[in-house]
């Protein structure tokens, strides 16, 4: 019977998990499959002024929407495994001292792997990127190689030198386009669903 008990309890723990969204090429098919994470969504760009697609062209791109997804491992002579490449951890591939910046900045505590805190995350430090460095908030192309390369690495124009890094980033900014579209298609709809709930 204690055994049964604990099977349950396991089964019930992996059921709390939350699995990627089935179909990520369109924004509204995951907000229809997450409702939350519209609400999550658009209490982000409320606090922050991000636009809605650009933080979910980040987190597809950062994550595919895993919410503890890591940089692959890296190997000492090819075979020893070594650690991570990076510590960037959750929906938002944050690094420790990123997300570090932004608990002490926000006094906001919270998880890489809680998809609310991620997208937090992602307006907090397209805010400061667009303070720090000038850059839009609607210029996905910029905002995501400060973000990828930090602000730092942009100002020495790191990206330069990483033409695969220049291919993604405009990847991130035709998904943000196509996500932008497909929001005006199905906003009200989601505003109609929201306010029910509410």
């Amino acid at each position: 019977m204690r055994k049964i008990s604990l099977l349950l309890g396991l089964l019930l723990l992996s059921g709390c998990a939350t699995s990627p969204p089935t179909k990520q090429s369109n924004l509204c098919d995951i907000f229809r499959e997450k409702p939350s994470w519209y609400d999550d969504a658009v209490d982000m760009q409320d606090e922050w002024g991000t636009p809605i697609q650009i933080a979910m062209a980040f987190v597809k791109q950062e994550s595919s929407f895993r919410h503890d997804a890591k940089p692959p491992r890296d190997y000492v002579l090819g075979f020893i495994p070594w650690g991570r490449v990076s510590s960037a951890y959750g929906y938002a591939q944050a690094q420790d001292p990123a997300w570090e910046d932004f608990q002490k900045a926000t006094d906001h505590g919270g998880s890489r792997s809680n998809f609310d805190d991620s997208m937090m995350f992602i307006g907090w430090y397209t805010s400061e990127t667009q303070k720090q460095l000038g850059i839009s908030k609607w210029d996905t192309y910029n905002q995501y190689l400060a973000y990828h390369e930090g602000r730092g690495g942009y100002k020495r124009k790191t990206y330069r030198s990483k033409p695969s890094l220049i291919k993604v980033a405009r990847r991130v900014e035709q998904q943000a386009k196509d996500y932008g579209w497909q929001l005006k298609q199905c906003r009200q709809e989601l505003e109609n669903n929201r306010s029910w709930f509410f």
